[in-house]
């Protein structure tokens, strides 16, 4: 079992809080454009106008051009070989379909790579070597935040976490994840601003080898004079990584930021390009009107969606789930 797949294997209360959670989180984005697009298929019949209204809905919440065409045409495919006759039904095909893009086209499940999966489930189980998690994305996405919301997480699900201060180019950076480390009862190592960030993750490995920690959580910079200096720094902190345990790190966790819409998706492929992103964790959902951003992602990128950001405080984290989520949209 991988490490984040624990946090599915929740009791049944806790589940129905994580629903609770992601319904929260897109009740702006159901009421603005996902209870429109339901509101199509009030109708009688599926006539051409439908998927008209249905095609520029989806567009403007965010789902994409791309994503959009494929959603419609494979709805329409259901449509010819599935002999749907009602608007209803089309409509349940496209729910359908929406989860099969969110799950990687996996029957209902959105899975890490499978080297992965598999580095977590060994590390966290058969060996002493910490978990490490490598957490990304440009400055004002919720990063260090979302960090400290993760921490908790694993600290409350009986995990020994120790965070890593990364971003020495901003002291308040710094000064934030001492914070929340002191907050939420999790050991910070950090340095003084402007120290090398290699420097930093080095004493941090050595540290949570040292204190058998079972997972490090590493910040880092999101904003550096040019975008190559940003992405070449990332680079370094993999290559100290790697002198340290060959294997690490073990998770690359995008933080993007929901309001910023198709923007997230460049930042996104800058990323990947540079060091590799396992997963995408989805900060500030609950504050943009324009939810369909999730399939856009997903879609275009190739990479699982593993939480999402449904509020402010350090609880405010759910897991990531297909049908949970699409379930919500049209709730």
């Amino acid at each position: 079992m991988g490490l984040f797949d624990r946090f599915r294997k929740k009791e049944p209360e806790a589940e129905r809080q994580v629903e609770q959670k992601i319904d929260h989180s897109v009740e702006r984005t159901r009421e603005n454009w996902f209870g429109r697009v339901k509101a199509v298929f009030e109708r009688s019949t599926i006539e051409e106008d439908l998927w008209d209204e249905l095609e520029e809905l989806l567009i403007r919440a965010d789902v994409g051009v791309a994503t959009t065409d494929l959603l419609i045409n494979r709805v329409k495919d259901r449509v010819q070989s599935d002999r749907l006759k009602t608007p209803e039904q089309a409509r349940r095909a496209l729910q359908d379909e929406m989860v099969q893009v969110l799950s990687l086209d996996n029957d209902g499940r959105a899975p890490a790579s499978s080297t992965t999966s598999r580095l977590l489930g060994s590390n966290g189980e058969n060996q002493a070597n910490p978990t490490v998690v490598l957490v990304i994305g440009v400055n004002g996405v919720g990063k260090t935040t979302t960090i400290a919301k993760l921490a908790k997480e694993l600290r409350d699900d009986g995990q020994r976490v120790i965070l890593a201060a990364g971003d020495t180019f901003r002291a308040a950076a710094i000064d934030q994840l001492v914070v929340w480390g002191e907050r939420i009862g999790v050991d910070v190592v950090a340095h003084k601003p402007g120290a090398d960030p290699g420097a930093v993750v080095y004493d941090a490995m050595l540290a949570a080898q040292g204190r058998h920690a079972d997972v490090l959580i590493i910040d880092t910079a999101g904003r550096l004079h040019t975008k190559f200096n940003l992405m070449e720094e990332l680079k370094k902190i993999r290559r100290v990584l790697t002198k340290v345990d060959p294997t690490a790190p073990h998770e690359v966790l995008l933080v993007l930021d929901a309001t910023t819409g198709q923007n997230g998706l460049s930042q996104a492929k800058h990323f990947t390009d540079a060091v590799g992103v396992t997963g995408i964790i989805l900060a500030k959902l609950d504050g943009t009107a324009k939810g369909g951003i999730v399939f856009a992602i997903t879609k275009e990128l190739g990479i699982p969606i593993k939480f999402i950001g449904t509020g402010e405080t350090a609880d405010d984290l759910a897991p990531f789930d297909p049908q949970t989520y699409v379930d919500a949209l049209f709730a």
